[in-house]
């Protein structure tokens, strides 16, 4: 028991001080973003099974990659919160009250949309890129996926839950997230699944990007910390 808990305490002890710190003083008001998104996501799904609003959110909310790119970019920032029909919303709520709530805390509410839409661009760029290479390239899908609903909410989370493994050095976590994905692929080879690879193939370069400058600024501050400045708003 005492090495698992030593390894808990290694792999997210830094994690869970950083939460746990802005919770016990600011309560939900460390969250209001991540609240707001919760707010967003749960009106939206409502919407979308109305009768009257089905097509509401498909229009201003849903990305197809058979639809103009303009269109698409369009919608991204709505589509972020639009959860998928065919799926319990209660977990993308629950994905985005954690997740997003962790990433507002130890990011800052601007970084945290950042990367959750530097992700799900990634995951609504590759659609396309994919479909043009075909189903029978590695990394190509079949004509067919061009009329599926990109990932909604899912891509953003897990991509964030990534970056955060790798900021707060709870790389066996990342790992793990990365490793979920890769067997959701190999398990059901669909639209979603390869979605999430591309969110985490372009978080993992905004890691590196983040590296490379944290080590420039480290060596022009060298001896002045741990290396790991809080990035907090």
């Amino acid at each position: 028991m005492s090495t698992l808990a030593g390894w808990a305490r290694a792999e997210w002890g830094l994690l869970y001080t950083t939460v746990r710190r802005a919770l016990v003083t600011r309560r939900w008001r460390a969250v209001p973003m991540t609240l707001g998104a919760v707010c967003l996501t749960a009106v939206l799904q409502f919407v979308q099974n109305q009768s009257w609003g089905y097509q509401l959110v498909q229009d201003t909310g849903s990305v197809r990659a058979e639809e103009p790119l303009w269109l698409a970019l369009l919608r991204t920032p709505l589509s972020l919160f639009v959860p998928a029909l065919d799926l319990p919303v209660w977990g993308a709520l629950a994905q985005i009250l954690i997740v997003f709530g962790i990433a507002e805390i130890c990011l800052g509410w601007w970084r945290t949309l950042v990367i959750a839409y530097v992700a799900t661009l990634a995951g609504t760029l590759y659609a396309r890129v994919g479909i043009a290479l075909g189903p029978h390239h590695p990394l190509g899908l079949p004509g067919a996926d061009a009329q599926v609903v990109d990932t909604g909410p899912s891509a953003a989370v897990v991509g964030l839950a990534v970056f955060l493994g790798w900021r707060y050095r709870a790389y066996v976590t990342a790992g793990v997230v990365i490793g979920a994905m890769v067997v959701e692929v190999l398990l059901k080879d669909n639209l979603a699944g390869k979605e999430h690879l591309a969110a985490i193939g372009a978080v993992l370069v905004v890691c590196c990007l983040s590296a490379v400058r944290h080590h420039r600024s480290g060596r022009e501050r060298a001896g002045s910390g741990s290396g790991l400045p809080p990035i907090q708003s």
